[in-house]
């Protein structure tokens, strides 16, 4: 399918592409699944994802190679994470073959809308999990439907990778023990007002500190937390609560094995911020996102600076896009060439 799209002033946004996944599960077993032109979903007025919030999705990205070919970035992950949160939602899981073969084949049938090397776009495919069928109970649903879509996504940053700043929330994201693990909608439902206040003072979003004590952070909007110091360490903050990020993983391994930095997951006490020389949210839609300054309370606390990303941030950056994008030598695993 020929497509108009000018990959230059590509945004976040939907696009409606040519193919999408769909599989349903019935009498305990997954259909085959196949590829389908039409985006719009039939489900039943009582589906438990629409009253219970018995749904869970993911988000990964495929890479356009200089050579023309197309990188997938550790999806068995993302399957992994999926059936994680399936467990939790005490839905079926969807086998990791399967998963990534639906990926592989929406992949394919939308090549055409894989963005050029070199425009800094990729692919952004979302696989979604939802309970349907007849159930007005706080019951499991009888059935559950497993699709995958993409679009073309412009690069997260137009002006560059450029430090923005973030105020420190007074609302909680995820409760102890709770969802915060896991990639649900009712996360990221909960956090559209917080993420509203802090756009309203003119940041680009809030930061969420732990649920039991408000002493540590824990998120930054939808994204990871990490730190920089003065010591060479990549310090992450560890909790239960938070979703286990894909992008963070990948750079603590990057850290340790490419730059040299001691990799940390631990504690990251709000009022002990000085230790870092640079701080960044990552995540699957930004990769990286350098943070300036963070407000919390009356004291506004800059990293390396609100203007200029800094050294070990950018070279976290390269490393990892170059390795999505086949520029670099990826660990063993975490590359798989759909074309």
């Amino acid at each position: 399918m020929e497509n108009k799209i000018n990959w230059e002033e590509l945004g976040f946004s939907y696009i409606k592409t040519p193919w999408r996944f769909t599989a349903k599960w019935q009498d305990g077993q997954w259909s085959h699944g196949a590829l389908t032109g039409d985006n719009q979903l039939t489900i039943s007025e009582a589906s438990t994802a629409l009253h219970y919030g018995q749904q869970c999705f993911e988000g990964l990205k495929a890479y356009r190679r200089k050579d023309g070919g197309v990188n997938l970035f550790r999806p068995d992950q993302n399957s992994q994470r999926l059936n994680r949160s399936a467990r939790r939602l005490y839905m079926p899981e969807v086998p990791e073959e399967m998963f990534i073969d639906a990926v592989e084949q929406v992949v394919k049938a939308n090549e055409a809308f894989v963005p050029p090397y070199g425009t800094g776009g990729t692919l952004y495919i979302r696989p979604l999990l939802i309970g349907i069928g007849d159930m007005i109970g706080v019951q499991p649903a009888p059935e559950y439907l497993f699709t995958v879509f993409c679009m073309p996504v412009g690069p997260y940053f137009k002006g560059g990778l450029t430090p923005t700043n973030f105020i420190v929330s007074d609302y909680d994201r995820a409760a102890p023990n709770g969802t915060g693990a896991i990639k649900v909608g009712g996360n990221y439902a909960a956090s559209l007002l917080p993420g509203q206040e802090a756009h309203d003072k003119n940041f680009s979003d809030c930061i969420y500190l732990d649920p039991q004590t408000h002493t540590k952070i824990e998120e930054v909007g939808s994204a990871n937390f990490f730190g920089i110091t003065k010591d060479n360490e990549f310090v992450t903050p560890q909790s239960p609560s938070i979703l286990p990020s894909i992008t963070k993983y990948s750079l603590l391994y990057l850290a340790e094995h490419r730059l040299g930095l001691t990799a940390i997951e631990g504690d990251v006490f709000v009022n002990d911020l000085d230790r870092f020389i640079e701080a960044g949210a990552c995540g699957t839609a930004a990769v990286i996102s350098p943070i300036g300054g963070i407000q919390y309370g009356e004291k506004f606390h800059v990293f390396y600076s609100e203007t200029e990303v800094g050294p070990v941030t950018k070279k976290l950056y390269d490393e990892l896009t170059g390795i999505q994008f086949g520029d670099k030598e990826a660990p063993e695993n975490w590359i798989i060439e759909v074309l």
